[in-house]
């Protein structure tokens, strides 16, 4: 504490004191103050500012106009070359009077999308800051506000689905007026006779005709709260793609019912407690009853602007929105040739099976962009004029057999573990599951260790499953994931035999093959123009899948499927480079038993494959599989499908066969070794394949199996003369060397020719030979060559020279020598032994042919 010397010193420190605090206080009162002014200054310009901004965007608005609350205006659909090719939305609807509604079903409709539809103006205020409060809390477009009066602006004036300010401001401008403009009652009308139920179906006079069947004063509690939940999102709480979510829907309807004092609690869940489908009408394939599309098109492209329905609802886009241009990836021609493969006379079909036809899909696609380019939705299709079971793509559920097998078991085998085409599996008799299960092959056969190329031409069931193994099963199943597959349940040892998909995806996961492993999302709507002008551009999906060496390899081995030692020759296209699978389900042997289905017969038949240019997928079967089956050459029919479309596709313009990335290598290899052995130069040819290796896997040393010998026989070395005075002889010896893999059996040629004349021949097995009766004061030349079969050594040579002694100078060279060990029989031709015939120099017989002896006949000179 501070020391004062009086008191009034301390008076005077604490008036100033004093005064510094109250300034202090007044401060702080004064920033307040300004705060306060700057917040309301700020909040007033934000509302001039608001409404200004507000101002702007409703006059940017369009107009009413009372035809467009009720009247449809089609929808255009065009190919990719821009001619129209068929319309949406161009039914009548069936529409109803607000007075012809009944209580139930108002209560239900407004107890769900606008409880206070009586109180407000267009817009209601508590509703609204519901919505901005989740709005702030989890970001724009939360949680919406819209009334029932903005529902029916935006199904009237905007088709583009938006979560903007200024789309905001003009339906909440537009509401107001039309609630200026018409009672309440009016627009209640207007909402449920504009509202779009799915499946082509608008109104909810339409929608409880089409879904139960009845009036709409015939609806039932559960019924009517299934209809007003619907049009939140039409194709999601479609009980007939959905119903476990239509069921969560309706029960929400009657949970808001029950809320607001429509319904009592008992009644709410007595509703609750119905089934879902109780009521529903019966629409399913086997029931002959056909969903609705609102499409008008010719027959030819009415498969095709089905799937385009589809794709557009799966984007949560209404195709049924008045007045849209739909551009699409469809070629007229490629469609008009599907068509005429499914419905022309080209096809010999298998016949009627329990008065049921049997049906085919087919998805044709451009190999590397993804775009579809024509759907064969079925026999006959397009020909009742409305939305029918469309077999390309609405078959989900069916497994496509052994065409799953490149996908899910050999090309993750060379993807992840580097295998080459030569890689060795055992086609095993006896291997079971680990379940104990015993699979079987086609042809009940087993051909033991195989290579995988072996096991994909000639669809071995036993190596496939052995590979997804080796592969594993997760990993098998993400690197189908990432063709497309939208698996459903985990990979299993026995998907390595079949995954369910339909033709769309199959043809997807095929083109990701022909396109160097880049996958594209099958997609067949490029853009959408609304009738402002304002339109939303579409691209599919894409990504790489695989690396382009497991596609070319995998490509490559099912280019053999389509050879005549493969399992699908009918569908080769001569003249163009094609790879293609076959596949085939099967029944269960309880399934067999309960339809009395012979053991050859078989649900489905599947055929898949490409070209750089196109790939498509085709399936055939009978709707109802349990009891109608095709037999192994019916089966064979999807083979001719696909080869005539792929031939006519293809026929302007030959495509290019596939590329062959740079980290793959071509190698020749002894066929079967395992594991792989190069070949040699003396490999014979039926004895090595070509397979191809990831680079740097490849084997590099070659085979010695069948190596032959070096071409160059040895000739003998060391050759060695040695003379035997006493004997007059002379001992010739060698050495030769053989390869060690050299077994031919090998003999000497001795030849001997005395002062340059003609030789004498002798031969021996020996390294060695003894001329005897050898004369001095001659020289002698000897020649060894050694000989195996028809080959000959170069030879080994030595010359004697015999030193001579003045007692021989006029001796005569012997022209004969004896063979070694002679005993100097008649005959003998011996030097000097004076017999007849002896030809002996001297012998003075006529034909000695001497020189100097005249004869006749001498043909010597002089």
């Amino acid at each position: 504490m501070a020391d004062y010397s009086s008191r009034e010193e301390r008076r005077r420190a604490a008036q100033a004191s004093n005064k510094k605090n109250s300034k202090k206080k007044k401060s702080k009162k004064s920033i307040v103050k300004r705060i306060i002014l700057v917040v309301f200054l700020l909040g007033f310009a934000g509302l001039l500012g608001g409404g200004a901004l507000f101002a702007y965007y409703a006059a940017q608005a369009p107009e009413l106009n009372e035809e467009d609350f009720i009247d449809p205006i089609p929808s255009q659909v065009y190919a990719m070359n821009n001619d129209v090719i068929g319309t949406i939305g161009t039914e009548d609807r069936d529409l109803v009077k607000y007075e012809d509604i009944p209580p139930l079903v108002e209560n239900a409709v407004l107890s769900i999308e606008d409880v206070r539809f009586y109180e407000h103006k267009g817009v209601d205020a508590i509703r609204l800051a519901g919505a901005v409060l989740a709005n702030l809390k989890e970001g724009f477009g939360a949680e919406g506000a819209s009334t029932l009066t903005q529902q029916v602006i935006k199904n009237s004036f905007f088709e583009k689905p938006e979560q903007t300010l200024e789309r905001k401001a003009q339906e909440a401008w537009l509401a107001f007026q039309l609630e200026r403009k018409y009672d309440k009652e009016e627009i209640f009308e207007m909402y449920v006779n504009k509202i779009y139920y799915s499946d082509g179906t608008y109104g909810i006079k339409t929608a409880s005709e089409y879904y139960y069947d009845v009036d709409l004063s015939e609806l039932q509690l559960h019924q009517a709260a299934l209809l007003a939940g619907i049009p939140q999102l039409p194709n999601t709480y479609n009980p007939y793609n959905n119903p476990d979510l239509a069921k969560e829907r309706r029960d929400t309807v009657l949970r808001q019912m029950q809320k607001n004092g429509k319904i009592s609690e008992q009644e709410m869940q007595d509703a609750i407690a119905r089934d879902i489908m109780d009521g529903v009408v019966d629409r399913s394939e086997e029931s002959g009853l056909i969903r609705n599309n609102q499409a008008s098109s010719e027959p030819r492209y009415a498969a095709f602007i089905d799937a385009v329905i589809t794709e557009l609802e799966d984007k949560d886009l209404n195709p049924f929105v008045d007045g849209l241009k739909i551009y699409t990836t469809l070629d007229p021609e490629a469609q008009t040739q599907v068509e005429n493969v499914l419905n022309g006379d080209v096809i010999d079909f298998p016949a009627d099976m329990n008065d049921e036809q049997i049906q085919a899909g087919i998805t044709l696609l451009d190999t590397q962009s993804g775009e579809i380019r024509a759907i064969g939705g079925g026999r006959g299709y397009g020909e009742e004029g409305r939305r029918e079971f469309n077999y390309a793509i609405d078959s989900k559920e069916r497994s496509v057999g052994s065409a799953i097998k490149p996908l899910l078991d050999y090309a993750p085998a060379i993807e992840y573990l580097d295998w080459s085409t030569a890689e060795i599996l055992d086609d095993e008799r006896g291997f079971k599951y680990q379940d104990g299960g015993e699979p079987q092959n086609y042809d009940l056969q087993f051909k033991g260790e195989i290579t995988m190329r072996e096991s994909i031409y000639d669809s071995r069931n036993i190596p496939a499953i052995k590979t997804l193994n080796e592969v594993g099963h997760e990993r098998g199943g993400e690197f189908l994931t990432g063709l497309g597959f939208d698996l459903t349940e985990p990979i299993y040892e026995s998907s390595a035999l079949g995954v369910a998909t339909n033709t769309v995806g199959l043809a997807g996961a095929y083109a990701a093959l022909g396109n160097n492993g880049v996958y594209n999302e099958p997609y067949m709507v490029t853009s959408v123009e609304f009738r402002d002008g304002s339109s939303i551009d579409f691209k599919s999906e894409s990504h790489i899948a695989m690396q382009e060496s497991t596609a070319y390899m995998i490509t490559d081995m099912l280019k053999d499927v389509v050879k005549n030692y493969g399992t699908a020759p009918g569908a080769n296209v001569p003249g163009i480079p094609l790879a293609a699978k076959s596949g085939t389900t099967n029944y269960t042997d309880k399934e067999k038993q309960e339809n009395n289905i012979p053991d050859s017969g078989a649900p489905d038949s599947w055929m898949a494959g490409y070209t750089t240019q196109y790939t498509a997928a085709v399936w055939l079967g009978y709707p109802n599989r349990k009891k109608n089956y095709m037999l192994p050459e019916e089966r064979r029919v999807t083979q001719q499908i696909f080869k005539e479309v792929m031939q006519e596709v293809s026929s302007n313009e030959t495509p290019d066969d596939f590329k062959k990335p740079g980290n793959v290598v071509s190698v020749d290899i002894v066929t079967g070794s395992n594991p792989p052995v190069l070949a040699s130069k003396s490999t014979p040819a039926d004895k090595k394949t070509t397979e191809l290796f990831i680079s740097g896997t490849e084997p590099t040393i070659p085979s010695t199996e069948f190596e032959e010998p070096d071409s160059d026989l040895a000739a003998p070395t060391n050759l060695q003369q040695e003379y035997d005075e006493e004997a007059s002889s002379i001992t010739l010896t060698w050495d030769h060397e053989q390869d060690e893999n050299d077994d031919r059996s090998v003999e000497f040629e001795v030849s001997v020719s005395i002062d340059g004349g003609e030789s004498q021949i002798f031969k021996t097995k020996q390294n060695g030979l003894t001329i005897e009766q050898v004369d001095e004061g001659f020289i002698y030349t000897f020649n060894v060559v050694a000989i195996a079969g028809d080959e000959r050594s170069d030879p080994a040579s030595i010359t004697v020279d015999m030193i001579l002694r003045e007692d021989d100078e006029d001796e005569t060279p012997p022209d004969d020598l004896d063979e070694p060990g002679d005993d100097d029989e008649p005959g003998d031709d011996e030097p000097g032994d004076g017999e007849p015939g002896d030809g002996e120099p001297g012998d003075g017989e006529p034909g000695d042919d001497e020189p100097g002896d005249d004869e006749p006949g001498d043909d010597e000179p002089g």
